[in-house]
C-alpha cells in the first residue's frame, strides 16, 4: 500500500496536470491519517480571509459553502458582526488571522492596503517565532512590483514548527511560506456564483496545491508564471478592456452623430471584424442589450474609479519598463475625468453617455 506522503504527492500531481479536476475528487479521496475531523487535508484545516468587501465577502461565502473552516478579518465591524452571527471565527487583526490559519487569502482595494496587511505593525508577517500559514494568496488587483516585493518578504520568513505527520510533510515540502498573486476576473456576479477566473503567479507547486481553493470560488484558473505574473495579467486584461470599451463607445457616438442607430451598428460590429466583448456581451448603449449595466443606468458592474486605478497601475508599470503607452495614458485620463465628474461608482461603460455624450437607443 502506498504511503501517506506518496498518496499526497500523487494527488497534487493530478491537480497540476488536470485543470478540470474538482474538489469532489478530494472529498472522495481516502485519507488514512488526519489531524482533525475535517473533510479536508490538514494543510487546509483553517483558511484565513482578509478583506470582506463586495468581492471578498462573496468569495469567502463560497469557501464556507464548500465546507472550509474560516477565520476572517475586515476593518468594517458591521461586516465582521455579520460573519460572526453566521458562526464564523472573526479576528481583530491580520496577525491574529495568521496565527489561526494554515492558508490566508487577501482581497483588498489597493497596493497600500496590501502592504499594510502583510507588513504593517499588526500584519500577517509579524508572527514572532515563525508563521503558521504555509501559503498566502493575494487576490487584490495591485501592481506586479508590490506583488513581487511581498512574495520576497514571505519567502524570507520561516514556518512555525508544529507537531504531527502532516505538518512534518508540509515542512519538508515548504521550507519557507509561499505566496501566490491571484487576481480575479468576472466581477461581483461571478464572485457571487463562484464562477470567477483566477490569474495566478508564483511557484507552480503552490498553484497546484491551492487549486481546490480556487475551484471553490471560481470555474477557471490560469497559471501565468512566477511571482507578479498574475498581477501583470490582470492589469493587462483591464487595459485591453478599457481601450476596447473606449473604441466601441466612440464608434457608437460617431455613428449616432452621423445618423445610424446603435442597434444597427451592433449588428454590423457583431458580424464583422469589429466584434468584441464590449459590443456583443457588455454593450454600453442603453436600450441595445438587456442585463448589462447600461440597461440599469450603469449601476453595478465594474466601477469607473476602479478602472482608473487599474489604468494607473498599468501606466506606472509601463513607465518602469520604458514602454510607450499612449492608449493607456489617454484611457487613464478619460476614466479619471469621469471619476472627478462624479461618476466614479458608475460602471465604466458609462463613458459612452458621460464622456462621449452618446444617446440611449429608442
Amino acid at each position: 500500500m502506498a504511503s501517506y506522503g506518496q498518496r499526497l504527492s500523487a494527488l497534487l500531481s493530478l491537480y497540476k496536470n488536470n485543470s478540470k479536476i474538482t474538489y469532489s475528487f478530494l472529498s472522495n479521496f481516502s485519507w488514512t491519517r488526519r489531524l482533525s475531523s475535517s473533510n479536508f487535508p490538514s494543510q487546509f484545516e483553517r483558511i484565513g480571509f482578509i478583506g470582506l468587501g463586495n468581492m471578498g465577502s462573496r468569495m469567502c461565502n463560497n469557501l464556507i459553502k464548500a465546507g472550509y473552516n474560516i477565520a476572517v478579518h475586515d476593518i468594517n465591524h458591521d461586516v465582521m458582526t455579520m460573519f460572526s452571527e453566521k458562526g464564523i471565527l472573526t479576528k481583530e487583526s491580520p496577525v491574529e488571522v495568521a496565527k489561526a490559519s494554515d492558508v490566508v487569502i487577501t482581497m483588498l482595494p489597493s497596493s497600500s492596503h496590501v502592504l499594510d496587511v502583510y507588513t504593517g505593525p499588526n500584519g500577517l508577517l509579524h508572527g514572532g517565532d515563525g508563521l503558521r500559514p504555509w501559503l498566502f494568496i493575494d487576490s487584490s488587483t495591485i501592481d506586479p512590483q508590490t506583488s513581487r516585493k511581498i512574495s520576497v518578504a514571505i519567502s524570507d520568513c520561516m514556518l512555525k514548527g508544529k507537531e504531527g505527520v502532516m505538518s512534518r510533510k508540509i515542512r519538508n515540502d515548504w521550507e519557507t511560506p509561499s505566496m501566490l498573486d491571484a487576481p480575479v476576473s468576472g466581477g461581483v456576479l461571478a464572485a457571487e456564483t463562484g464562477s470567477l477566473t483566477f490569474m495566478v503567479g508564483g511557484l507552480e507547486k503552490a498553484y497546484a496545491a491551492a487549486k481546490p481553493l480556487f475551484l471553490s470560488m471560481g470555474k477557471n484558473t490560469i497559471y501565468c508564471g512566477g511571482a507578479g505574473t498574475g498581477s501583470t495579467a490582470k492589469i493587462c486584461n483591464n487595459l485591453a478592456m478599457a481601450v476596447s470599451m473606449l473604441g466601441v463607445s466612440e464608434a457608437y457616438a460617431l455613428g449616432q452623430s452621423l445618423g445610424i442607430a446603435a442597434s444597427t451598428l451592433t449588428k454590423i460590429f457583431n458580424s464583422s471584424s469589429a466584434r468584441c466583448w464590449s459590443s456583443d456581451s457588455y454593450n454600453p448603449v442603453p436600450g441595445v442589450m438587456d442585463g448589462v449595466p447600461a440597461s440599469r443606468n450603469y449601476d453595478g458592474g465594474f466601477a469607473s474609479k476602479l478602472m482608473a486605478k487599474d489604468l494607473n497601475l498599468a501606466a506606472a508599470s509601463a513607465k518602469e519598463v520604458g514602454l510607450k503607452f499612449p492608449l493607456t495614458s489617454v484611457a487613464e485620463e478619460i476614466f479619471t475625468e469621469l471619476n472627478d465628474a462624479g461618476y466614479g461608482t458608475k460602471d465604466f461603460s458609462c463613458v459612452f453617455r458621460h464622456y462621449y455624450s452618446g444617446k440611449d437607443e429608442q
